[in-house]
């Protein structure tokens, strides 16, 4: 699937995870069947998270709501992406190692991808460690 304007939304992201990473969303809670987890089929491992999530509980202005994302970061990149519009601490998740993407339009697909990309990598099985026997 070609990706080729800017606009990016819930779907947009499930789409780039299927056809990427061959990755069916997962909706584990029944109190918000929207929330969409994208897991990591190697290690089992969350790489992202689509929630609709009242603006107010994030610290937005407006009522009403949106939809998120939360990626895997590297800690020193997140610190520089939440000083960048459209990025907040991650909602419900290790503030350290996640980050928050507002899927409003604020951010580009081209920033977003490479996010998805990074956390999809950051969660993979890590090798084991041979002795130095």
């Amino acid at each position: 699937m070609a990706y080729n304007d800017n606009s990016i939304n819930r779907d947009v992201i499930l789409n780039y995870a299927l056809s990427t990473y061959g990755t069916e969303p997962e909706y584990p809670w029944e109190s918000s069947p929207d929330n969409a987890v994208l897991r990591n089929m190697m290690s089992g491992k969350w790489y992202a998270i689509v929630m609709r999530v009242k603006r107010q509980i994030l610290g937005l202005d407006d009522d009403g709501f949106v939809d998120v994302m939360n990626v895997k970061c590297d800690p020193i990149l997140v610190g520089s992406l939440r000083m960048k519009n459209g990025f907040l601490p991650a909602y419900h998740m290790n503030k350290d190692k996640w980050i928050s993407i507002l899927l409003d339009g604020s951010v580009s697909r081209e920033e977003i991808f490479p996010l998805i990309d990074e956390s999809y990598n950051l969660v993979m099985p890590k090798a084991k460690k041979r002795s130095k026997n």
